[in-house]
Formats: structure tokens, C-alpha cells, sequence
């Protein structure tokens, strides 16, 4: 099978980010194919979408079917769960405060990949269920080889084809990539108390042990720790696993019950040095990737489809021109670098036994919970960059 149309759009890669691309990008243009094998459905782990990316999947019809099995987060709070000589002071955050009924919403993984399957079912991708093996770029295309014999001659390609990008590399994008001292583990649980909304993130000794609602009395846990101890956690039975996680989170939610079996992630992080190149532009993980600290993977991706979007001539002519792809470069790079770095920064302050990195980590929280300005910069800014210096209607009131 080979198609030789140069206005086809291919979006290599079917993860989350990659269903939303060719959905988004069928909406808008004609001729996209999603190429890559559709999630099994196995993922045990949740998600936090932001308001805007949720607002971004209202946009192309997709979120109505996704709110029924989400739960809102409407305040965070930051607890100091050190032993250190210097503790940070906890710090809350209300989503009332920038005049919002809630920050995001926790979305069990398989939701998503069952909604977004079934969307792209229902809409006018023509999805292949292989892998792309060989990509070739030239001046006025770029072909695309599948491992099902298939054979493409693209306009543009769209990488979301994860953190070992094979579009990335045939574009000649080179990438930055390091390892953490740390493995993630993942579970879900139900507990005796109300979580309230609230998702609560106790900063350790060796990274971020995050509880986030899920609808019920249930909550997801994030549970970074070293590669021994997410060893030695993996090892325990339900029961046993449970009473650590309680103890962990001070009861604060009751008697703790396992309920989805914990699985294990290392961490790691990437970036590119570019996001465009040679008619490929990179989304999702093939363009960052960093630890689960303050729910921003999933939405940097969604973000990045949202530009592509904006960046790509309406009329479809074109779409892979070095002036397109420069505009692309210049609007994600400030955005992904600074999340890169500032999700970086404050993993490697959680590890450092450093004093002076101490001092001011828990001088930048305090600041955080007695100025309430600069506490409402930090949660605008964090849903969406650029935001941060827009003023509520309760700040403007406090002011």
C-alpha cells in the first residue's frame, strides 16, 4: 500500500498524546494518518489534566465522554515529610483563589486511552496499526516506511512517537537525555476519609510522595523514592503495602486499602535541542521528558498539539516550510525549557543535603504561603505559561 499525496499529515505514534494530535489535526485538515499500534488499555496509572488542557479537549469534542470518571483538584498543598535540620512550612494552594472551581482533574489512564480510541474510531483518521521503521526527509516531503509494508510520502510528520523518537533521530534532532537516582511507584487507593479534592504532596528525603483524587473516597498515589527502596515496596503485600502508605500520609485520609497493584517506573529526563526540523515537529515525550513533579507531562504535550495547531497555515499548503517550523521552535522552546529546568530544580533540591539549597527552598515556600500575590503568579503561571501576571478578581479586591 503506498500513498504518494504530499499534503498528507502523519502523526507517528498512538499514546495519548498522539490520539489528541490526530484528532485535533483531522478537525482542521484533511488527509491525516495516525500511524502506531493503540494502547492495550493495561496502564494502571492516572493522570492530572490542567484546566486549559481540558478546556483544549472540550474545544475538539472529546472531554464530555472523559469528566464522568474524573475527580477535581481544587486545592494542593505542599507538606514538608523530611527529617532535616530546616523544614519548608506547608503551603496551600486554593483554586478559588485565581477565581477557578478547580485546577485540573484526575483521569484514570485507561479512560483516556478508551475515550481517545474511540474517538479516533469516529472521525476522519485513517489509522494504521504499525510502527514506523525508516523516515527520509527531503525538500518537498518526507517519506515514511511501515513495519506493515505501508509507504507514505508526508507533508509534515508529527512525532509523538516517545522518548526514543525515531522521527526525532532521522530529523537529525539531537537530544539531551540524563537519569535520576530514583524509581516512581504508582498505585491507586481507597481510604476512610474524604480526600475533600484536595491533592497533597509530601516532599521526602528522596523525592515527591503525591496523593491525588480520584472520584470516591479513592486517590492515586506518585511515590518517588531510590531504586532500592521502590524495590524493596514492590515486595510487599497489599496489606503491608497499605499500612507504609498510611503511615507516609500521617492518616490523614483514614485506613488505607490497596485497590490497583503498584507498578514501577524509573526516572529520567530529555530534552531536545530543537522541536522542528526537516518537516518532523516533536509533541509530547519525544520533546520532553522529566519527573512527575506538579502534574505538567501530559499537559506540556497537549500544549504542544494546541501550538502546532495555531502554528500550521490553515490552508494546509506548506505546513512543512522552514518558516513554520522556526515559528514552532520559538513559541514551545521558552515553555518547555522552563518547565524542564524548574520540575529539574526542585527534584534535585528534594535530594540535596546541601544546606544553602535547603535554606532557600524553604525561604522560596514561605514566601509562597505568606505573599498571596506571588502565590497566585505561581498558580496562573502553572496552568498556563504567560498567565502568571494577570490578576483575579480576588487578588485585584486584596490589592
Amino acid at each position: 500500500m503506498t500513498s504518494t499525496k504530499t499534503d498528507l499529515i502523519i502523526v507517528a505514534g498512538a499514546g495519548h498524546v498522539g490520539l489528541i494530535a490526530a484528532i485535533a489535526l483531522a478537525q482542521s485538515f484533511d488527509n491525516v494518518v495516525s500511524l502506531g499500534v493503540l494502547p492495550e488499555g493495561s496502564d494502571k496509572r492516572t493522570t492530572a489534566l490542567m484546566v486549559p488542557a481540558i478546556k483544549f479537549l472540550e474545544r475538539i469534542g472529546l472531554w464530555a465522554n472523559i469528566e464522568p470518571h474524573a475527580a477535581p483538584i481544587a486545592t494542593m498543598r505542599i507538606l514538608d515529610g523530611t527529617n532535616r535540620l530546616i523544614r519548608s512550612p506547608a503551603v496551600t494552594f486554593e483554586a478559588s483563589e485565581i477565581d477557578e472551581p478547580a485546577f485540573g482533574y484526575n483521569i484514570p489512564n485507561i479512560t483516556l486511552t478508551s475515550v481517545l480510541s474511540d474517538a479516533l474510531k469516529n472521525s476522519k483518521v485513517k489509522h494504521v496499526a504499525a510502527s514506523a521503521t525508516h523516515y527520509h526527509p527531503t525538500e518537498n516531503a518526507i517519506a515514511v516506511e511501515g513495519s506493515d509494508g505501508s509507504a507514505y510520502a508526508a507533508n509534515i510528520v508529527v512525532a509523538a512517537d516517545g522518548r526514543s523518537s525515531l522521527a526525532r533521530e532521522a530529523s537529525g534532532i539531537s537530544a539531551r537525555t540524563w537519569s535520576y537516582n530514583q524509581t516512581a511507584i504508582v498505585l491507586s487507593f481507597s481510604h476512610t476519609r474524604d480526600h475533600h479534592d484536595i491533592s497533597t504532596e509530601f516532599h521526602t528525603e528522596h523525592g515527591p510522595f503525591t496523593q491525588v483524587p480520584l472520584p470516591g473516597n479513592r486517590s492515586s498515589l506518585v511515590w518517588v523514592t531510590t531504586p532500592a527502596h521502590a524495590a524493596e515496596l514492590l515486595e510487599l503485600s497489599r496489606d503491608q503495602l497499605a499500612a507504609r502508605v498510611e503511615e507516609r500520609m500521617q492518616s490523614m485520609l483514614g485506613a488505607v486499602t490497596i485497590d490497583v497493584d503498584p507498578q514501577s517506573w524509573p526516572l529520567s529526563g530529555l530534552v531536545p535541542n530543537l522541536f522542528a526540523r526537516n518537516r518532523v515537529f516533536l509533541a509530547g515525550e519525544s520533546a520532553h521528558v522529566f519527573p512527575p513533579i506538579g502534574a505538567q507531562g501530559l499537559n506540556l504535550g497537549v500544549r504542544d498539539v494546541e501550538t502546532l495547531l495555531e502554528t500550521l497555515p490553515v490552508d494546509g499548503v506548506n505546513l512543512g516550510t522552514a518558516s513554520v517550523m522556526t515559528t514552532y521552535n520559538r513559541k514551545r522552546s521558552p515553555d518547555i525549557l522552563a518547565r524542564t529546568g524548574a520540575v529539574d530544580a526542585l527534584n534535585r533540591s528534594l535530594l540535596s543535603d546541601f544546606l544553602p539549597v535547603q535554606m532557600v527552598r524553604s525561604g522560596g515556600l514561605e514566601l509562597l504561603r505568606a505573599f498571596s500575590p506571588l502565590r497566585g503568579f505561581v498558580m496562573r503561571e502553572g496552568l498556563r505559561p504567560g498567565s502568571g501576571w494577570r490578576f483575579s478578581h480576588k487578588e485585584a479586591g486584596r490589592r
